[in-house]
């Protein structure tokens, strides 16, 4: 065989690898199902709460938001164990919590209490719609940056969980001025938290697949159990809790180093 022959099969072998890489650094088409799907629920979860806000049912739209605090906690965790992370999916979950936890949370809290502020309330909820798109931005800029152990300013679900449950847990009283001026105070400050700079854990290291002792799973039960006995107030108290705790927290650190 001649170097010639030795030379064209080498360039014919050397085109064949350059096709291959270059086929398989194209982005794929399509996206991952499961982790979407529920990221949909989600984004369905915060429209459907601002179509009952419009037709007066606050309390469906507060539930709606709760349910879509549930598929926003799965979309990640299966995307995470199904391994099927997409920069599509990150970016479709942070539009999701837009709407359901920013957009629908404002206007919910504001048709059922708000309104007769008239200025007053239509700034205290533009504050919590704007903190939550900031809040959203920080993080989407920060993934790559905190180590998951934590979340820096209170997370956009939490501070829907503080809304959604107060407007759950009150929607059958008449709305007054001194009502009225809580929810004023409750959404400003839940979107101050928002894009603070106090540290709230993340739970992400906790591990679906591993095994827990059995005390973990009767906690679980103990849990759901005293939820159904009040579920607006047990879950307003315990978002209440988690918002308060960071800021609670470093006063304490502040008086007792």
């Amino acid at each position: 065989m001649s170097n010639s022959e030795n030379s064209e099969k080498i360039i014919e072998i050397d085109s064949f690898s350059e096709t291959k890489a270059s086929e398989s650094a194209r982005p794929r088409k399509g996206i991952y199902l499961l982790p979407n799907l529920l990221t949909t629920g989600a984004l369905f979860g915060g429209f459907y709460a601002v179509l009952s806000s419009f037709s007066g049912n606050y309390q469906m739209a507060a539930i709606a938001i709760f349910v879509a605090m549930v598929f926003d906690g799965l979309d990640g965790r299966v995307a995470r164990m199904t391994n099927t992370q997409s920069d599509f999916g990150v970016q479709y979950d942070s539009l999701s919590d837009m709407v359901s936890f920013g957009i629908a949370p404002a206007i919910v809290v504001y048709g059922w209490s708000m309104t007769s502020l008239g200025k007053v309330g239509i700034a205290a909820a533009f504050v919590y719609a704007s903190c939550a798109a900031l809040r959203l931005a920080r993080f989407n800029v920060q993934s790559g940056i905190n180590s998951g152990k934590f979340f820096i300013g209170l997370p956009s679900p939490a501070a829907a969980a503080l809304i959604a449950g107060f407007v759950w847990s009150a929607q059958s009283l008449q709305p007054f001025f001194l009502l009225s001026s809580f929810s004023a105070f409750l959404t400003a400050l839940a979107g101050f938290l928002m894009v603070s700079n106090f540290k709230y854990p993340s739970f992400k290291q906790i591990d679906l697949r591993g095994k827990v002792p059995f005390v973990v799973i009767l906690s679980i039960v103990m849990s759901f159990v005293v939820i159904t006995i009040d579920p607006p107030r047990i879950l307003f108290i315990l978002a209440l809790g988690f918002a308060l705790y960071s800021p609670a927290k470093f006063v304490w650190s502040k008086f007792y180093p």
